[in-house]
């Protein structure tokens, strides 16, 4: 059994191919189909703006990394060579879960919203059925420990959320954002994120626009900005000098057509994009992408860059007691076996001796019963108990052997 991660991200991924293999909450329902049982055991799938990544638990590591990689290069059409993929085994594996739950690796270092993305698709690959044991327990101690990174420590106290990122970018773009005419395009958590942000930089004129007027409406009423009709996009396109965008759409919803303007900011943090590249052909429109906030990231990172290590400390110690864990279940099929030969002998020898003995009353037969499971529970207690301690401290492959060779015994799937 091998824990197995196949996975691309921000870092090592152009936007366009991070696009391209987006999946949305139907298309992760359905990768969990298509793997689970095919080449992997369990499976859970990790989906957003940034990242896409496919953890699973496999008997051939080498035939499920391939399978995950060919699914990816059939989503997006490319040979499986031009997909950048990361590919990390086991103690790496589970290292990364860790990181990526803790804030990490996230663009803004130590953001919290991808905490809350790791336990929802923990939670929908439970739903499918399509993890299990092991997976379960990993996902389960990546959010524990992300749990502890920004409670023990101020990982994330002075972090950006990429809205506000998008919001700082703007203000560099823009001389007087405060004063600045800014629709908003969406209404999800995204597109929550950037006008509580821009209310916090005091910007008065604030629209927000979604092609369902009740969540728009929601939203602004919640925030306290003006909710506009879909039809009203081009029009309020056209009054705008920023616009944000940060929906779901699967395919761009502004285009060059569209927009009709002297001067405008477009800044878009959706993935897939909100809006068509071909709007940078218009002179005097200025179009950002997701990508295009690493630069406002980054002079940020120093103020929580003193909190790695600790970051770093928690991680460790929350991995090794999952490693311990799973080294534990190396063992479970041998302690089985041992126990359930060990009984079944037993029993065989308390038939016999009750054959031989037919004179004995019922109470008699219960306390020669009972020393019987207690003679075999203590003769089994030391090497049950050894045999855990190996495999907990990773130490256990020898002693499994010898323990097989020397009662003889049948072990399910060797």
């Amino acid at each position: 059994m091998t824990l197995v991660l196949v996975g691309l991200n921000y870092r090592t991924t152009p936007l366009e191919l991070r696009e391209r293999l987006y999946l949305s909450e139907a298309d992760r329902l359905h990768a969990l189909k298509a793997l689970h049982g095919a080449v992997l055991d369990e499976v859970v799938v990790v989906s957003t703006c940034n990242r896409l990544e496919i953890y699973g638990v496999a008997s051939d590591a080498e035939r499920a990394v391939a399978g995950i990689t060919a699914c990816l290069a059939e989503r997006a059409a490319i040979p499986t060579a031009q997909l950048h993929i990361q590919t990390l085994l086991d103690r790496d594996a589970a290292h990364h879960v860790m990181r990526v739950a803790a804030g990490l690796e996230s663009l803004a270092l130590g953001e919290t919203e991808i905490l809350g993305q790791i336990a929802a698709s923990l939670r929908q690959a439970q739903q499918a059925e399509t993890t299990g044991a092991v997976l379960s327990r990993l996902f389960h101690d990546a959010i524990h420990a992300g749990k502890r990174a920004r409670t023990e420590t101020s990982i994330s106290q002075h972090t950006l959320s990429i809205s506000h990122a998008a919001v700082l970018l703007a203000k560099q773009e823009i001389s007087d954002l405060s004063s600045a005419n800014v629709l908003v395009v969406g209404a999800g958590r995204m597109a929550e994120l950037m006008l509580r942000a821009l209310k916090a930089h005091n910007v008065s004129t604030i629209r927000v626009i979604n092609r369902t007027l009740s969540r728009a409406q929601v939203l602004a009423d919640r925030v306290g900005v003006e909710a506009l009709e879909w039809q009203r996009l081009k029009t309020a396109l056209r009054d705008a000098e920023v616009v944000f965008t940060a929906t779901s759409a699967p395919q761009p919803i502004i285009s060059a057509a569209d927009v009709d303007h002297s001067s405008l900011v477009l800044l878009d943090i959706s993935v897939p994009r909100n809006v068509n590249p071909d709007v940078r052909r218009l002179q005097n429109v200025r179009l950002y992408h997701l990508d295009d906030l690493q630069a406002v990231v980054e002079t940020h990172r120093s103020k929580r860059q003193s909190e790695v290590a600790q970051v770093e400390a928690i991680i460790a110690e929350e991995l090794e007691r999952y490693l311990q864990w799973l080294n534990s279940r190396n063992a479970v099929s041998t302690i089985v076996a041992l126990r359930k030969k060990a009984e079944q002998l037993a029993e065989e020898e308390l038939i016999r001796a009750f054959n031989r003995l037919p004179d004995l009353s019922d109470h008699e037969r219960e306390v020669v019963a009972q020393m019987t499971h207690r003679i075999v529970n203590k003769l089994l207690h030391a090497p049950t108990t050894a045999l855990r301690e190996r495999a907990a401290n990773g130490d256990h492959f020898k002693y499994l052997h010898a323990a097989r060779q020397l009662f003889d015994l049948e072990i399910d799937g060797t």
